[in-house]
């Protein structure tokens, strides 16, 4: 087919219906109106000679044909669109830009206030949008510009995703104060007797702590399961519950709870948080940018940590590395 028949803004509305899984949703992340995407649906569907998508549900369904030929779209729009940044100048003072940050409701207390504060100082005009994300879909989500950037403590077996280590953090056991069963020191025999809150935002398994307990033979006894740290940190400053979860988020969320810190007990590696981005991201000025202020806002969370509400245990091990900047 030759190709100066097709305007290439139909392969857009094309990829984004594929993305969106319906004309509504892609409509309005193109910021048109929709009969305009279903003319443009109805003009590819005459010079390819395929309905493209079916009706399925209250989405659309793409036909095989579609589903051959959304990863070459994908990467030819993608080389497109990298070519015209590479030659384009970031200006954040000008910007008016919008930016998807995959990122889990952990990390977004941990991080957001500064980086909020470097991005409205450096540029007034940029919108931050953080957003839940599927470990399965990351890969086709950076790929797709649905993600520009995530933050993740898995790194994907993918070559054509860059990574840049943030932080690494080690594990904290919290408490409240004036727990009956634990002394000046929380022991491994008082962590395996006590009830146990896990947050997890899946149903069922264990947590990471719970593979290091599983190395060594030892079983917790979880009481409750909840999806969120902060209900956990509730729950455990009225009753006599424990949590496990990564030391600097706890100083961050339990600054007004008064719950105590204490060393996790037993030797566990630090777990990493990276930052994700594809490929075809690297030249691009913008997703440098906010690789860039991402990067600072976490060296600066990791700089100015406060103590875990006079709990001395940590002091003696808390020797931080640097952070490295960037890396593939």
């Amino acid at each position: 087919m030759d190709i100066s028949r097709i305007d290439l803004n139909l392969l857009v509305v094309l990829e984004a219906i594929y993305s969106e899984g319906g004309l509504t949703r892609a409509a309005e992340r193109l910021h048109v109106t929709q009969p305009a995407v279903s003319y443009a649906l109805g003009r590819l569907r005459e010079l390819l000679g395929d309905p493209l998508f079916v009706r399925q549900g209250h989405g659309m369904a793409p036909t095989p044909l579609m589903r051959t030929m959304i990863e070459p779209l994908r990467q030819a729009l993608q080389g497109i669109e990298a070519v015209l940044n590479d030659m384009q100048h970031f200006d954040p003072a000008t910007a008016e830009r919008r930016f998807t940050l995959g990122c889990r409701d952990t990390l977004e207390s941990l991080v957001l206030p500064r980086l909020l504060n470097r991005i409205t100082r450096a540029a007034p005009k940029v919108e931050l949008a953080t957003v839940h994300f599927s470990r399965r879909d990351a890969k086709a989500d950076l790929v797709s510009g649905r993600l520009d950037l995530l933050t993740d403590a898995v790194l994907p077996n993918s070559g054509q995703i860059r990574h840049t280590r943030l932080s690494d953090d080690r594990l904290a056991v919290v408490a409240r104060q004036g727990h009956p069963l634990i002394g000046e020191q929380l022991t491994l025999e008082d962590y395996l007797r006590l009830g146990h809150v896990l947050v997890s935002s899946r149903p069922r398994g264990p947590g990471v702590e719970d593979h290091e307990l599983g190395r060594r033979g030892l079983q917790r006894r979880v009481v409750l399961r909840c999806q969120h740290y902060y209900a956990a940190l509730r729950v455990v400053s009225e009753t006599d519950l424990i949590v496990t979860m990564p030391q600097r988020l706890a100083q961050t969320i339990n600054q007004h709870l008064g719950n105590r810190i204490l060393p996790f007990p037993l030797e566990a590696p630090r777990h990493g948080i990276y930052l994700l981005w594809h490929a075809n991201r690297d030249n691009d000025p913008a997703n440098r940018w906010l690789r860039e202020q991402i990067v600072a806002a976490f060296a600066e969370t990791a700089g100015d940590a406060a103590p875990e509400a006079k709990d001395t245990a940590f002091r003696d091990q808390d020797r931080r590395k640097p952070m490295p900047r960037s890396g593939a």
